[in-house]
């Protein structure tokens, strides 16, 4: 908790209003300061954290002690110096003026950057009032313009203080998006760009590498949490998901850090951002070594993608070995390390530089204590020689390998000399102010110079443009940095692609050279970050009850159904005439099915078939061959021979029903069916009637066998034959049958068939048959007490009761049938009753006729007075 000690002390004076007085030397920070016409303000954390010490608000309070020394933060600090003397040498943009500085040490804590912006804008001692606070217009007669601070929690505190002043503050590393409203913050500026820039960066990294379970970790501070946030919101809107959202406490708590790292496991995320200062990441990536997590591709946010403090260590190298993230451009400055090496705490200027002492000693691990006058050692290190050369020691203050923060300070530097210079070259009566007059370069208002940094806008040695927009921010440029760790076993920053936010239209923003990445573990396979696996084509994504959108099941596309690319939300229904492969990636027309000559059913059905014919032909041939016998005789040949002949057309018409319908043959199948059927059955019809009226004639006075005579009998066939004759004509007229495709959406495959074109003409036809078939089967059945020597009409009673029974089970058996399959029903029952009548009718005759001869007989027929009459 930060706590804050306001050292004012409320006096009154008489009739005096009540002022306020600065206790002495509480608001008294070590400043690094130097002269000029001139004065710049800066701010650095140059330590990483306060002690904070125990008030009793009886006393006044210690000073503040700020501890672990910051090298890199140091190397800013130092450059904004190389900078204000590098331009003070040349003296071309400012002559004759000379540039000072101000320099005080935030310690990344928000209360001692306030403290310190204090101290930068308060003015001198007022002689008239001793430590009263001044006026407004009083206050600012040193620094005019403060350059930093360098973390976004300490510069939201001091932004909304100097802009009250409307004192122009220029930070170097602040990159919070929230620093960028102008309502809030009117005089902030900054050689950084927003987070909101970085951010866009990093989602179209996961975008380009498809990563959709992604973790985020942040920073507790305005940095981390902005940013984080940002990420998040930004990722969903792509459609993937934040695994965990994770915040790394400031107090470092092994607890908490370790509660993350628990989650970062369960998570199952294989790629995390991490959005925090390197402080902050160093206390994630030493948890992360206590408890060996290991193959996470970690992604850094500009604050740590080039942190020393992090890849010098040897110790992190195995987890962060092939790290990716987005650093700010960087520049060499030619000049700027042998300046860094001039340092020398025995040095003329060593006296009035209160950092240099901490650095000295943090560097090389000594006291310089003695050399201060004090008589003992009291830190417990050994005394420094004072041979001590930094350009013996290789770390981070003195590497200018990676200069991209201290470039952001030259560019601040700059940009607002550039300012000066514009206000310098400014003519009374074309001024930007009232009354077009000019700022008065001796004494420079803040809100003077505020106006002048807005219109910055020069190209620096660098060749890089220097201007602010609306919102203060510079344009945004990226390097997206690889860590690899090279034979020599240090990690060197690879530059594998850049971030242009000014890119014109039509041109990606994000360029990546992915053959040069090596990534974590040193695999050169894009890794991959999802909650559930891809969705291979052929099968859709199925969201999961109570999860992210981002964990799913793989669903394969139902049968008729398609996905022909990965992570398929949905499966496409193929057109009626198409079905979906095996794989179901892509829709092929459907299999036509009929009942083929080529398949094992057709195969079967005609082999039956041509073996009935067979059959018939050879009860032909019998019946040819012993037509003279007895038994022929008596069975009416000529019938016989007919209804032979009619039950070879039954037995071949079943063939039509085989084949790919066509018109000609579903017309065929039908009138043939029907004519050769009732052909048939008019025969035995014909029979019957024979049969039954001779036993008739066999009583006294009868004259009845008159009437059905050869004439009359091929008269009664004749007649039923005409009948469907003339109702297959009328069908074949009005409504013929026609081939079919039935195309059913939950089939692979297309039926043709024969429709029955009229379903009237169709069950007149069938009626037709089987009303003969019933009248035969009475008569048959009256006639069943014959005398048994002669059982012709039993036996066309039997060849009906199989007959009706067929086509009874052939209604409701075709009806059911699908496909080819009521085609088969058709054909069997075809060829079923046609057995049935061969074999019920002349069977027992063939068998008499060629095993039982001595029953073929006249004398054996007539042993009970049968006339023969038939």
């Amino acid at each position: 908790m930060v706590k804050f000690q306001f050292n004012i002390l409320l006096v009154t004076k008489g009739n005096q209003s009540h002022k306020c007085k600065i206790i002495p030397g509480s608001m008294s920070l070590p400043v690094l300061e130097k002269k000029g016409d001139i004065i710049l303000g800066g701010l650095f954390s140059l330590h990483d954290m306060v002690v904070e010490p125990r008030l009793s608000f009886t006393s006044t309070p210690p000073p503040t002690q700020c501890t672990r020394f910051n090298f890199r933060t140091f190397r800013w600090m130092q450059t904004m110096i190389f900078a204000i003397e590098e331009i003070n040498r040349d003296g071309k943009l400012l002559p004759n003026i000379t540039l000072g500085y101000k320099i005080c040490d935030s310690c990344s804590t928000p209360h001692q950057a306030l403290k310190a912006a204090m101290q930068l804008v308060r003015s001198e001692k007022d002689p008239g009032i001793e430590g009263e606070i001044q006026s407004k217009e009083t206050c600012h007669k040193t620094v005019p313009v403060v350059i930093g601070d360098g973390g976004s929690t300490q510069s939201l505190v001091v932004a909304r203080f100097l802009g009250v002043f409307h004192v122009p503050q220029v930070s170097y590393f602040s990159s919070c998006a929230c620093l960028s409203d102008k309502k809030e913050f009117p005089a902030f500026f900054r050689t950084m760009p927003s987070d909101f820039f970085q951010v866009y960066a990093l989602v179209q990294l996961v975008k380009h590498f498809g990563w959709t379970w992604v973790g985020v970790i942040a920073g507790d501070d305005a940095y981390g949490r902005g940013g984080a946030n940002i990420f998040a919101n930004e990722v969903r809107k792509l459609g993937a998901c934040v695994a965990l959202h994770e915040i790394i406490p400031k107090n470092r708590a092994q607890t908490a850090i370790s509660s993350i790292i628990s989650k970062i496991r369960s998570s199952g995320a294989r790629v995390i951002l991490v959005f925090a200062v390197e402080q902050d990441a160093a206390a994630l990536f030493d948890e992360v070594l206590r408890q060996g997590l290991t193959g996470i591709q970690w992604l850094a946010s500009e604050a740590w993608s080039t942190a020393a403090v992090l890849s010098a260590p040897k110790k992190y190298h195995h987890i962060l070995q092939g790290s990716m993230g987005f650093a700010i451009r960087r520049a060499h400055i030619p000049g700027l390390q042998d300046f860094l090496l001039r340092l020398h705490p025995l040095s003329p200027d060593a006296l009035e530089d209160p950092f240099l002492i901490p650095f000295w000693e943090e560097v090389f691990q000594c006291s310089l204590a003695e050399h201060e006058g004090q008589e003992r050692n009291i830190e417990g290190k050994p005394p420094c020689s004072g041979a001590e050369e930094l350009g013996n020691v290789k770390n981070i203050y003195s590497d200018v390998s990676q200069l991209r923060i201290s470039y952001n300070v030259y560019k601040a530097v700059y940009a607002i000399v550039h300012a000066l210079k514009a206000m310098r070259s400014c003519v009374n009566g074309k001024g930007p102010f009232p009354l077009q007059a000019c700022p008065d370069i001796g004494n420079i208002q803040p809100w003077q110079l505020l106006h002048y940094i807005t219109q910055v806008e020069h190209l620096n040695s660098f060749g890089d443009e220097i201007k602010f927009d609306e919102n203060g921010d510079p344009a945004a440029m990226y390097d997206l940095v690889n860590w690899q760790l090279t034979q020599n076993g240090k990690i060197e920053y690879v530059t594998i692609g850049k971030f242009d936010e000014t890119t014109t239209a039509g041109k990606q923003k994000l360029q990546i050279q992915e053959q040069n990445i090596v990534w974590n573990g040193n695999q050169t396979k894009v890794p991959l970050s999802v909650c559930s696996s891809i969705c291979p084509p052929g099968s859709r994504k199925a969201i999961r009850p109570h999860f992210p959108i981002c964990c799913h099941d793989c669903v394969v596309c139902t049968a008729g159904e398609i996905s022909n690319q990965t992570d398929a939300i949905e499966c496409v229904r193929c057109l009626p005439e198409f079905w979906s492969n095996a794989e179901r990636t892509a829709c092929v027309p459907k299999q036509v099915d009929f009942l083929s000559f080529g398949d094992t059913m057709g195969i079967t059905l005609m082999a039956i078939s041509l073996m009935g014919s067979f059959c018939t032909c050879v009860v032909v041939f019998i019946f040819t061959y012993h037509r003279t016998t007895p038994i022929v005789r008596a069975n009416n040949s000529e019938l016989s021979f007919l209804l032979l002949f009619s039950l070879t057309l039954c037995f071949l018409c079943s063939l039509t029903f085989i084949g790919r319908p066509s018109e000609w043959s579903c017309m065929l199948r039908r009138t043939a069916f029907g004519i050769t059927f009732v052909l048939c059955i008019s025969c035995i019809l014909g029979k019957t009637i024979v049969v039954l009226m001779a036993f008739k004639a066999t009583l006294p006075g009868s004259n009845v066998m008159k009437w059905f005579g050869p004439a009359q009998q091929k008269a009664i066939i004749t007649i039923c034959t005409l009948v469907q004759v003339i109702i297959c004509t009328v069908w074949l007229i009005v409504a013929p049958p026609t081939p079919r495709q039935l195309t059913p959406r939950k089939s692979a495959i297309v039926i043709l068939l024969c429709d029955e074109g009229s379903p009237i003409a169709f069950a007149l036809v069938l009626g037709y048959i089987g009303l003969l078939a019933s009248l035969c089967l009475l008569l048959a059945f009256l006639a069943r007490k014959l005398p048994d020597n002669f059982n012709e009409a039993r036996l066309i009673t039997f060849s009906m009761l199989i007959f009706c029974a067929v086509w009874v089970a052939f209604v409701p058996a075709y009806i059911s049938s699908p496909g080819k399959y009521s085609t088969v029903t058709e054909v069997f029952a075809i060829l079923a009753s046609s057995y049935g009548l061969l074999g019920c009718i002349f069977a027992p005759k063939c068998y008499i006729i060629l095993l039982r001869p001595e029953k073929n007989t006249r004398k054996h027929l007539m042993s009970k007075a049968v006339i023969d009459k038939f």
